[in-house]
């Protein structure tokens, strides 16, 4: 068949075309691309157990078997294989692990269950590395029930918790031993309520003294704790109330008292700690040695730290130190260079005779190291700069993350324990963003894991002190090859000084093919509360890239009050004015950056999630005249509703100081709304209540204020939970911020 020539012209264009639209599809991101696939998967270090003081570390290799490094050599054995590891023919898969205290057996924890926030609850095995044997603790509870499950230092037993009471198990008899017999969902041993574990980071509720003759354990006396419903309409042609006990602002706090369980004779005795259960908090309970243990308690505001010294053989109980504030003490630092949740624990010196603690009472948060016998301290860390958080110990150095001339970055230091050292940054200067460390035992060794707004996660293994690069752990090169074949933006970091003089660092994402002489949106990221930062040298998220492509600016800001790392006095000043200054200084400093003759003063939108669906809504209501729209995700809209632990920190009892309450909540101000808002919210939201979200419908409809709302049923505070969550919700923000904020 003959075809004309122009035909065929027709045919090789319409090709090129085609090719080339199919080249710019391959560089832009979607929806589906980022929510729907694994094409941008990026790899993360399996957990890693440092052993023989850090000479070596144990990881999980393909979820089944565990292998050994040798962190001198670099070379690979095989520590458990995985055809050790099977129950009825099938592999275990092991989703954390532990090894005794000599080296000689291996703690397998699998089959998990989610208990609030993490799977804490499942199955637990002993892998014996001599004998070979393979056996499973508990085998008469019923399956995935145990919590916790520990050696004791001789070997000889594992302690473990199940339905709220503690076991103890002999491993060559295999006789089970119950340790507590009064516990129900009410009355809480071994393990902690919610709020415990959402505001202290507390799981694990117990530990084994150093030579196995004692155990300790917190009981929480939850029986007056008020039960919040949360409904479950899917799952059943009726309704299902699922309960939650879960202590409102300006309600009692859940007891807490602090048990010792003498193995031999098994005895419990209750440490007599001053000032009844009630109005005191116990965020911390540690063993130094056979016979003393460190316990950190807290006064009901939380502006008290009080630390005890208990002696077992003579019930012996000292106060040893005192730490108070006018707005909080801080335990585990909120900070982007420590990720999730720390045990409160405080690091052993000086063979234990001494621990570290990081305070602020002279305007910057720094180390010091505290006598147990005497109390007297001594200033490690002095200058004005703010430790971000502990990194670990070599023999005559602390390591710790701060960084001076930078709030946006992290970097890892040393400083020499005797208080009379120089500061000496260890991080070379070729890492420039956020880094954090996993620092071995010895202090020779530790796991380095890099990233900034240009480089994605790298984990690497070096040497201490030079910082010398041993191996390559995670490099995600297939997720960098991805993300070089993308068109990505331009960041930038900048300063903005409000008409008010404060100033604040701020991260921009440009606008793919950026140009100067034209206007485009603008869509404020925020968050804005004491538990988080934004305006961070981190690597950029895929939805970020992805709206950058599509045409917006968008921007990160940090105000007063974030754990940034400016001084006490930046931090703190939002004690009783969550909802105030933090919402001033975002309104403020978006004034002002919107005066860039680009950015488009009429197409400006913001968005949030948990805290920063609270400022989302504080903004709406509060700067009507600079905000068009607003996508507000699991906001606190009425701070009387939430939990006391984390409400009462920061901003007082309510009993005493009602109004501030009412000032920083966004319910408050809803009758000024005049913009588009979304409000996202899960119903099944064990930490930030839907009720949240009908309290603040009620509030615009009462005042016939048009808005959006979508809820997600039975989902939590992270709205993940189901096939095709994410790839919804995130179709859901993009289609609103385009129909009303939309790309010229």
């Amino acid at each position: 068949m003959h075809f004309p020539r122009h035909f065929l012209s027709l045919v090789i264009l319409f090709s090129l075309v085609a090719t080339s639209v199919i080249a710019q599809q391959k560089d832009l991101l979607t929806l589906e691309r980022i929510y729907a696939s694994n094409e941008f998967r990026q790899e993360r270090l399996q957990p890693i157990q440092w052993i023989e003081n850090g000479d070596a570390y144990v990881t999980v290799e393909n979820g089944y078997e565990l292998a050994r490094w040798d962190s001198k050599s670099l070379e690979k054995s095989i520590f458990v294989p995985g055809s050790a590891l099977q129950s009825n023919g099938k592999p275990l898969q092991i989703e954390s692990f532990s090894l005794s205290e000599d080296g000689s057996k291996v703690l397998i924890f699998t089959n998990s269950s989610r208990v609030w926030r993490s799977n804490t609850k499942g199955d637990y095995y002993v892998y014996d590395l001599e004998s070979g044997a393979l056996k499973q603790l508990g085998q008469d509870f019923e399956p995935s029930s145990l919590m916790f499950a520990k050696f004791s230092a001789d070997n000889s037993k594992v302690a473990y918790v199940q339905k709220f009471n503690l076991y103890l198990e002999d491993f060559e008899t295999g006789e089970v031993t119950q340790l507590t017999s009064d516990g129900t969902d009410k009355i809480i041993n071994g393990t902690f309520d919610w709020a415990y574990e959402e505001e202290f980071g507390k799981r694990d509720g117990f530990a084994w003294s150093p030579d196995a003759k004692f155990i300790s354990f917190w009981q929480i006396d939850a029986s007056k704790i008020g039960t919040f419903y949360m409904i479950n309409n899917t799952d059943s042609v009726y309704s299902r109330p699922i309960p939650l006990q879960y202590p409102k602002v300006g309600e009692d706090p859940a007891g807490a008292k602090i048990g010792l369980v003498d193995i031999a004779s098994q005895k419990t005795k209750w440490i007599p700690i001053p000032g009844g259960e009630k109005e005191n908090y116990l965020p911390g309970m540690q063993w130094i040695n056979d016979d003393l243990l460190l316990i950190q308690q807290m006064n009901r505001k939380q502006n008290q730290l009080t630390i005890w010294t208990y002696k077992p053989s003579h019930e012996e109980l000292k106060k040893i130190y005192v730490e108070s504030e006018k707005t909080w003490v801080d335990l585990a630092y909120p900070d982007l260079s420590r990720y999730g949740w720390s045990d409160n624990s405080l690091p052993l010196v000086d063979e234990g005779k001494a621990f570290l603690r990081m305070t602020e009472t002279d305007g910057w948060r720094h180390i010091y190291k505290v006598d147990i016998a005497s109390g007297n301290k001594t200033l490690l860390t002095p200058g004005e700069y703010d430790v971000a958080s502990f990194g670990g110990l070599s023999d005559k150095e602390v390591f710790f993350i701060a960084s001076p001339e930078n709030a946006t970055q992290r970097y890892l230091y040393a400083i020499d324990l005797a208080g009379k050292g120089k500061l000496r940054r260890v991080t070379p200067e070729a890492f420039e963003g956020v880094n954090t460390y996993d620092i071995a035992p010895n202090g020779q060794v530790a796991v380095h894991n890099h990233q900034s707004t240009s480089d994605p996660l790298t984990t690497r293994l070096i040497s201490l002190p030079k910082h010398e690069v041993l191996k390559t752990l995670v490099e995600n090169q297939a997720y960098k090859t991805k993300l070089a074949s993308l068109k990505t933006p331009e960041i930038k970091f900048t300063t903005v000084t409000t008409s008010e003089g404060v100033t604040l660092d701020a991260r921009i994402i440009y606008p793919v093919d950026f140009d100067e002489t034209k206007k485009y949106p603008v869509l404020f990221h925020v968050y804005g509360e004491p538990w988080s930062t934004v305006a961070t040298d981190t690597q950029v998220g895929l939805y970020n890239i992805m709206l950058a492509q599509k045409g917006y600016f968008i921007i990160d800001m940090d105000n007063r009050g974030t754990p940034t790392l400016k001084g006490s006095d930046w931090r703190k000043s939002i004690y009783r004015k969550i909802g105030v200054i933090n919402a001033q200084d975002q309104g403020l400093a978006a004034k002002e950056l919107l005066k860039l003759p680009y950015l488009d003063e009429s197409r400006v939108a913001v968005w949030g999630w948990s805290g920063g669906g609270s400022m989302t809504l504080n903004l709406m209501f509060k700067f009507p005249e600079i905000y068009q729209t607003g996508m507000s995700v699991a906001a606190v809209s009425n701070q009387l509703i939430y939990d006391n632990i984390y409400q009462e920190r920061y901003m007082g009892l309510p009993q005493e100081n009602m109004e501030d309450f009412v000032n920083g909540s966004p319910i408050t101000y809803a009758k000024n709304l005049e913009g588009n808002l979304l409000i996202v919210h899960g119903t099944g939201d064990d930490n930030v209540h839907y009720q949240g979200a009908e309290m603040l419908m009620n509030e615009l409809i009462k005042h016939n204020k048009q808005f959006q709302m979508m809820p997600y049923p039975n989902r939590s505070h992270g709205i993940y939970e189901g096939d095709g969550t994410s790839l919804h919700l995130y179709t859901l923000l993009t289609n609103y911020l385009m129909e009303h904020t939309p790309v010229n």
